[in-house]
């Protein structure tokens, strides 16, 4: 989860087409801070943890929402989405039929939690039916989860690919030299995923992972995200790296961050 936060961070000051398209850039600036990727990744983190890995969906999806709710209210200005600033501000808001990549920027947590490549699948789908209950929404959680889970658990890059193709439909048959030139601010998981998978697949480092990513433009804090989720599962995050990212964080943010980590040590 610490690599979608870095992402999100590092791709901060580029998002909106802001970058000049290159890997060559500073991680970190003054402009280099969370976003709502991260205050929304924490949120489900935090839902899960509380209700326990065997809680019935109906708990979960409650959890999910009020922790939404709970954290977007403490952070009101963090860059959300305009459906889902309504959603946040409306306790009776349902689900709202969305394919935005906000369901895949907020998912990488499931797949540390859970053990099996079925129950990380079933969490990433009600991670984003609580508001994201497109089929490409969801598909765009469940894919993202997976290739973290298969990342983390010992799978090669061509098995990752291999399985997100087969099982998700996705085409990743471009290269990010092919991306990079025409791809602009899209906020859809169709248009945003693929290419995050891709900037994955062709880093050879956390860090290369990360500025490949930043370099295709874009929705580059949440494409970062995704992509740095699925690197840290792959290559692990450099102790460099994990404590700029606990620096950049406000209290309530870290403990939930803490929490987490504390968790996943137990098990």
């Amino acid at each position: 989860m610490i690599g979608a936060i870095l992402g999100d961070i590092i791709g901060s000051p580029y998002e909106f087409d802001r970058g000049s398209k290159s890997k060559v850039f500073p991680l970190f600036s003054e402009e280099s801070t969370y976003t709502d990727d991260t205050v929304m990744t924490l949120a489900v983190a935090k839902a899960f943890l509380e209700a326990q890995p065997d809680a019935a969906d109906d708990l979960i999806l409650k959890n999910l929402a009020d922790c939404m709710r709970q954290f977007g209210k403490m952070y009101p200005y963090a860059g959300y989405g305009g459906r889902f600033r309504l959603w946040l501000r409306n306790p009776e808001a349902k689900a709202y039929h969305s394919f935005g990549n906000g369901s895949a920027m907020r998912v990488s947590s499931v797949a540390w939690l859970y053990n099996d490549i079925d129950a990380v699948r079933h969490a990433a789908r009600l991670s984003a039916e609580v508001t994201h209950n497109h089929p490409e929404g969801i598909k765009g959680a469940e894919s993202t989860a997976s290739a973290i889970f298969l990342a983390r658990t010992g799978h090669s890059k061509a098995e990752i690919k291999e399985y997100v193709e087969r099982e998700f439909g996705y085409a990743i048959n471009r290269t990010c030299d092919e991306i990079r030139p025409n791809y602009y601010h899209t906020e859809t998981c169709m248009e945003t995923v693929p290419e995050a998978i891709t900037a994955f697949l062709e880093g050879d480092s956390f860090e290369d992972v990360i500025r490949t990513a930043v370099s295709l433009g874009g929705d580059c804090d949440t494409l970062t995200a995704i992509a740095g989720s699925m690197a840290e599962g792959y290559y692990g995050i450099p102790d460099e790296l994990k404590k700029e990212c606990y620096k950049r964080l406000p209290e309530p943010l870290l403990e939930v961050l803490k929490m987490y980590e504390d968790y996943l040590k137990r098990q």
